[in-house]
């Protein structure tokens, strides 16, 4: 009883997310009206150092960070740049839903990942269920380079990056707490991109070159920090209740609330086609989460009959 009062405030507070989160891609998409998507993706780490550093410092979050630590956060700040500025400049121009359901094609990438810099074992089943998925990503990118052009494969570059940020974060949580990671890598992404948008002011360059917003563009622009402030923290702390093997189906929850969104608010609605991409994506991707958990079962249930022969 114990062990699910303590897994229940986790799954709420991945629901939580699940509904917060696309909030997020919303606002950036009605930003992305009138603001250059590297100027969006810059309000999203610096508004979301905002609101989450006091927070931190009324916690008394430990800043102390070594060397290869720092290099770290960097890192993961740059990925998190990398998928934000392509996903928004995915969603400028196409349906929110669509440009999310081929960004769930990610836990495919981080599977590879896993098994390619970490020796994570992927056996035939998975490694089919990915193929499966990218077969639903294709049923929903190739309706969208017909009406959008090559900026429809911008959220593969989304998924890759947020598959290669999961992998950092995993490597960090070793030796920083949820919180201190948040707002780390916030200040870190501010320190990348605004020098950027400096240097690309008055260049002319149209995703870069920064404008000044216009009345409730700068609504907008608020709720790209806020609503990441708000939905990743929850997404952070939901982890901190119950194990990722938990709350990784339930992310799927987010397709459905992104299409409401989407055409509560655009009048976007996927078509058949599209449908048929999400349901492929989304079963890939819930058979992958599901052999993770059996493969993470079955290693718990060897490691006892292990431990002596290793011990001698």
């Amino acid at each position: 009883m114990a062990q699910t009062d303590r897994i229940l405030p986790g799954v709420a507070l991945m629901l939580a997310f699940c509904l917060t989160a696309p909030l997020l891609d919303v606002s950036a998409k009605l930003a992305a009206a009138t603001i250059p998507v590297g100027q969006i993706t810059a309000a999203r780490f610096v508004l979301q150092a905002a609101f989450t550093l006091p927070p931190a410092l009324v916690l008394g979050m430990d800043w102390r960070m070594r060397p290869g630590v720092a290099a770290l956060v960097v890192l993961r700040a740059a990925l998190l740049i990398v998928s934000t500025f392509c996903f928004v400049a995915a969603v400028r121009v196409m349906p929110v839903a669509d440009a999310l359901a081929i960004v769930f094609v990610e836990p495919m990438f981080l599977m590879l990942m896993g098994w390619a810099i970490f020796g994570d074992r992927v056996g035939p089943r998975r490694i089919a269920a990915s193929a499966v998925g990218f077969g639903g990503a294709m049923l929903v990118i190739r309706p969208s380079l017909a009406a959008f052009g090559q900026v429809a494969l911008l959220p593969l570059g989304t998924a890759v990056a947020f598959a290669a940020y999961m992998l950092v974060t995993r490597r960090l949580a070793r030796d920083m707490a949820p919180v201190a990671m948040q707002v780390q890598t916030s200040l870190a992404g501010s320190l990348v991109c605004l020098p950027v948008l400096a240097l690309a002011e008055g260049s002319g360059i149209a995703v870069l070159d920064p404008v000044m917003p216009q009345a409730g563009a700068w609504l907008w622009l608020l709720g790209v920090g806020f609503w990441a402030a708000i939905s990743h923290m929850m997404m952070t702390y939901a982890l901190r209740f119950a194990p990722s093997a938990t709350l990784a189906p339930l992310q799927y929850l987010e397709i459905p609330v992104a299409v409401a969104l989407g055409y509560l608010v655009f009048g976007d609605f996927p078509n058949l086609l599209t449908w048929a991409g999400i349901a492929v994506i989304t079963g890939a991707g819930l058979y992958i989460i599901h052999r993770e958990r059996a493969t993470a079962r079955a290693q718990a249930r060897r490691a006892p009959a292990r431990a002596p022969a290793s011990a001698g």
